[in-house]
């Protein structure tokens, strides 16, 4: 039996930056994968659907700002874009990276095969320290009755497939369900958006939900809130029947009703570990109860977004380098970003959330554009900044942004968040001019300051 180090299970990106910094600092780490180098979000989410994206929001900006004249978005010319983005779906260009780190990779379907122990077919690898469960995570398809028959889309079709169905439906209004109806609509699809609840993005800030769902509806989108599926039924057209009484017909079915963590059949009853749900772990990434066991990314369901699966996997590293680290970034400190237009940026608590927390909360607002800085992204361009405020302390608790391109304000926003700065030296940071940075001057001078 070879032994290793550290035998990560899984090279998504989460498992690879593990394994990559590992390796860096001169363990003998072995990674395990069956499928793609590089996970679900190099190849069947964050990466190809921003690649579907960004062509979209340069032909609406293009719009907005005179001067400027930009022809109809080419289907064909996008998607060769996107698989450009995606390599293909090949990871050949994935692997020198874990060889520069010293990291052996281990083509095959990896398992616990007891302490210590990853088997890998009929090969059974030893871990002289730590194993690393990096799994990930799979789309999620609840019990509908004829959901699975009719044969859906999950994230993999919907961020892939190189043709436009005349007619999709899309089930969840959640993150991939709006994304993915920014992008088909765009692309020549008649959308149609299901969600049960009341509101799109139901865990952020009303009015981020609310603003997206008014540009979907601009865009063509039919959004149908407060709707559950009865059935699906599939044979020459997908016809979904709603709790309404109403009947839509598509000509495919998107699922993007959340994610399920990819940890029934890794061997967890090897070591007495129940299967199929989230691997818990502490601050340090370590399951509990066992010293050389980690789990990293979506299946320890602390963050579902690869930043945090990367953050994630440093500091697992750490941990098993012998170093004390813990997690200060999770759950709500998690930025989060939603890539519609507007795009929706959020960190920290909503102002629910904080009230809900126990927190002495206040929120103020201001629009996005409001400034100097917005004037040269275009007219018309909606968006809205909210600071969440602890007025017992003084400090940042959350923040939500809605605008165009807001992704890259964010992390003003974690920092604050995060660091717990005070409103008086967010007071002192003096945002430069003319940029839409000023929109935290706006939101101070707006609290009061």
């Amino acid at each position: 039996m070879r032994e290793f180090d550290v035998v990560v299970i899984g090279a998504g990106v989460a498992g690879e930056v593990c394994a990559g910094r590992l390796g860096e600092r001169g363990l003998d780490v072995a990674i395990v994968e069956d499928r793609l180098v590089g996970g679900e979000c190099s190849y069947f989410a964050c990466m190809p659907s921003k690649a579907l994206l960004r062509p979209i929001e340069l032909v609406r900006e293009a719009a907005r700002v005179p001067g400027i004249s930009v022809g109809p978005l080419d289907p064909a010319a996008v998607f060769a874009r996107r698989d450009e983005v995606i390599s293909s779906l090949d990871d050949t260009r994935q692997l020198p990276w874990l060889e520069e780190r010293g990291v052996t990779l281990l083509r095959g379907r990896g398992r616990l095969d007891g302490e210590r122990r990853v088997r890998v077919g009929e090969d059974v690898f030893g871990a002289r320290r730590s194993v690393v469960i990096a799994t990930g995570s799979t789309a999620a398809l609840p019990p509908i009755p004829g959901l699975q028959e009719s044969r859906p889309w999950t994230n993999i079709e919907a961020t892939t497939s190189s043709a436009s169905p005349p007619r999709l439906a899309i089930l969840g209004g959640g993150v991939v369900g709006v994304e993915m109806a920014t992008a088909w609509s765009a692309l020549g699809s008649q959308v149609t958006l299901v969600h049960r609840g009341v509101r799109l993005l139901e865990r952020e800030e009303p009015f981020a939900g609310e603003q997206v769902a008014e540009a979907l509806r601009e865009a063509g989108v039919d959004v149908r809130l407060s709707t559950a599926v009865a059935r699906i039924r599939r044979d020459e057209v997908v016809r979904i029947a709603l709790d309404c009484a109403d009947t839509i017909e598509a000509d495919e079915v998107l699922a993007a009703l959340g994610r399920t963590p990819t940890s029934a059949d890794i061997g967890l009853e090897t070591v007495g570990l129940e299967t199929g749900g989230y691997v818990r772990v502490d601050d340090s990434l370590r399951v509990p109860g066992f010293d050389w066991l980690y789990a990293v990314g979506d299946v320890n369901g602390r963050a579902l977004l690869t930043h945090m699966g990367k953050y994630q996997a440093r500091l697992a590293a750490d941990a098993i380098l012998g170093r004390r680290v813990a997690l200060r970034s999770d759950g709500l400190h998690s930025p989060r970003v939603i890539f519609t237009d507007p795009q929706v940026g959020a960190v920290g608590h909503t102002l629910a959330t904080a009230i809900e927390a126990g927190i002495d909360a206040r929120a103020v607002d201001v629009d996005t554009g409001g400034n100097a800085g917005g004037s040269f992204i275009g007219r018309g361009a909606a968006g809205t900044s909210r600071m969440v405020v602890d007025e017992r302390r003084g400090v940042v608790v959350g923040a939500t942004i809605t605008g165009v391109e807001v992704s890259e304000a964010l992390h003003a926003a974690t920092i604050a968040v995060v660091g717990e700065v005070s409103l008086d030296d967010l007071w002192h940071a003096v945002p430069p001019f003319p940029t839409r940075s000023e929109l935290w001057l706006k939101l101070l001078e707006a609290y009061g300051l």
